[in-house]
């Protein structure tokens, strides 16, 4: 009896040194079992996450809902001003269920406004990233078929560019100016004004069902113009559980600067607050040097990140109130293992919980372990619902090394493979607007047996012994040189512990009469800092093998990112090593030496293969 005892007493020891993360798989177990059955109960009667909110207007009216600057606006004021601006694109854009409406504005309280009256209609919002101009936003519009432009006032002059254009194609072109002396472009604010904010008929959305299309989100890429991803109701809903799953309360307040018009910001922050009932802290933009003081100013709990945004952070100049705050959890993606440490070092105990997901796709992760480094972790239930892998990619032929039999070849733990997911019933798969060929790029058929389907997801990642997952590259940013595989990602790494280097762009270049690519590194140095050739080599021959140096290397001021922090490497690559067309200062390592500036000589001689790399 006494030993039945004693063995239960030491059962919860003996399983947590088998497997540390025992309660947290746990948990996640649990928090798996509840967003499946909730799922199944939004499949079976639609509910949508305006049907979500509108039920956190009814539970607690008064509460706030976004804090904007100086304002703010509780829920129920938050679906008055939504009601207001559906009436009035009811009565002057004569909208209808099923119609597309394209939305030009920044982070403001109107972008939620818009977003929930057009729902409120039944009609599908497309966000258009407000950076984008002249044929970009002409391509970007034209993809999702909108008959209705709706911009921000700061934009008229971007609006104005393409006015010919909109008006040839008899679009309406709404701007939130109470008076517009513009033909062709027609203000809004004043029509709003006018209209009354009782609520609207659940009629006028009666057709829309889990499959209709909610929102168009267009992948900011990398290269390439911007595809508009088709997010239906039922998609909306993986992105905002996120939250849920990094444990995301309803009295938490979220702090929400990344743009509304892309994934992170919307999904997982808009739409994921609303799912938990939470308060929103809207900024316009990121700013570094106003970061804490508006998390101590709202009392921010939660905050978001993304690409190199916690980089940015930890770069700013130390202050004694460091730690003076309230966030105790963030997530997001893209923090390398360096700067995870650090942020945390310098910032306190925050809990990090790193995820992984793409726009389109139909698999995600989140590292609900808290390993650092790491984006997610592998668990049985959610491999049950949704089957990946990782499989063996050729980089320089850029495609999926297969077998005799024509199949897949599955890598094992340890080994950086492609992610695919089974496309299916439970994960599908629905592409992008009109663009049938980026679509059908993003399946891969027959992959473990015939007939079979799988979302190429173009990252390629690596699960360690514990069942952590780590990303490793992107494909196209992975290169061959020398026979070998160079991860961009792994040598920026070992190039941000240099003492001078403040950001790190990794990519490969083009080098006549070579096969593949060979390295070459844009470097940002830190304030009042010099670029050490000598000391640089020491650095990359000690960590890097020889064909993983970069061999050219380009200083700038800023390296290019995109609107959501991720760094631009394919202008970077076209560009390649010329001095002559390069004005920023450019070195070439030199056999054995180190270093040294780059000079038209030197580009000549290897473009004519006098010297060989």
């Amino acid at each position: 009896m006494y030993l039945k005892i004693l063995f239960l007493c030491f059962l919860p020891l003996m399983i947590y040194f088998r497997n540390p993360y025992f309660l947290k798989d746990l948990r996640y177990t649990f928090l798996t079992i509840y967003v499946g059955i909730r799922l199944s109960r939004i499949k079976k009667k639609f509910y949508s996450i305006l049907d979500r909110f509108l039920d956190k207007v009814a539970e607690h009216p008064h509460k706030k809902f976004i804090v904007y600057e100086e304002s703010s606006y509780t829920y129920s004021q938050a679906d008055r001003e939504s009601n207001k601006v559906a009436r009035a694109l009811l009565t002057h854009a004569h909208l209808k269920e099923g119609d597309t409406v394209a939305l030009f504005l920044g982070n403001e309280p109107w972008f939620v406004w818009i977003w929930l009256a057009l729902s409120k209609l039944g009609c599908t919002a497309s966000f258009l990233n407000v950076n984008i101009r002249s044929k970009s936003l002409l391509h970007c519009f034209s993809c999702c078929e909108a008959k209705v432009l709706i911009a921000g006032a700061d934009l008229q002059g971007a609006i104005e560019e393409v006015l010919p254009t909109l008006k040839q194609q008899g679009i309406r072109v709404f701007i939130l100016r109470e008076h517009c002396h513009v033909d062709g472009i027609e203000s809004l604010s004043d029509k709003i004004q006018m209209e009354s904010d009782e609520p609207l008929s659940r009629q006028l959305r009666a057709s829309i069902n889990i499959k209709s299309p909610a929102v168009y989100i267009y992948t900011s890429g990398t290269t390439g113009l911007p595809k508009a991803a088709v997010i239906n109701h039922e998609r909306v809903w993986m992105p905002a559980f996120a939250l849920t799953f990094a444990g995301v309360r309803s009295d938490d307040i979220v702090y929400i600067y990344l743009p509304l018009y892309h994934t992170a910001g919307f999904l997982m922050g808009l739409c994921g607050a609303i799912e938990r009932g939470s308060t929103v802290v809207l900024r316009s933009k990121f700013s570094a040097s106003n970061f804490w003081n508006d998390c101590r100013k709202y009392n921010v709990t939660v905050i978001q990140y993304i690409g190199e945004v916690m980089r940015y952070l930890c770069n700013t100049p130390k202050r004694d109130n460091d730690k003076d705050h309230k966030v105790r959890l963030a997530i997001g993606n893209g923090i390398r293992e360096d700067t995870w440490v650090e942020f945390l070092e310098r910032f306190g105990n925050i809990c990090i919980r790193e995820c992984y997901g793409a726009t389109e796709g139909n698999v995600g992760f989140i590292n609900y372990g808290g390993k650092v480094g790491a984006m997610g972790r592998e668990h049985f239930l959610y491999k049950m619902a949704c089957k990946y892998a990782l499989i063996r990619f050729d980089t320089e032929k850029e495609e999926p090394v297969r077998d005799s039999r024509g199949f897949c070849i599955e890598v094992p733990r340890g080994e950086t493979g492609l992610l695919v997911a089974k496309i299916g019933k439970r994960t599908p798969f629905s592409g992008y607007a009109k663009d049938k060929q980026q679509t059908d790029k993003k399946k891969l058929r027959d992959v473990f047996e015939k007939g079979d389907m799988y979302f190429n997801s173009g990252d390629l990642l690596k699960i360690d012994d514990e069942g952590f997952i780590f990303f490793q590259d992107r494909i196209g940013d992975t290169f061959r040189w020398k026979g070998e595989n160079v991860a961009t990602t792994e040598v920026a790494d070992h190039l941000l512990t240099v003492d001078f280097i403040e950001e790190a762009n990794v990519y490969g270049v083009k080098v006549p009469g070579h096969e593949g690519r060979i390295g070459m590194a844009a470097l940002k140095l830190k304030e009042n800092m010099d670029f050490d050739g000598k000391a640089f080599y020491q650095h990359v021959k000690n960590y890097l093998p020889s064909y993983a140096r970069p061999r050219f290397v380009r200083i700038q001021d800023a390296l290019v990112v995109t609107s959501t922090f991720k760094q631009m490497k394919a202008k970077l690559a076209e560009e390649g090593f010329n001095p002559a067309l390069i004005k920023d200062p450019l070195f070439y390592l030199e056999d054995n030496k180190g270093y040294i500036p780059m000079t038209q000589e030197i580009f000549n001689c290897i473009e004519q293969g006098r010297l060989r790399l």
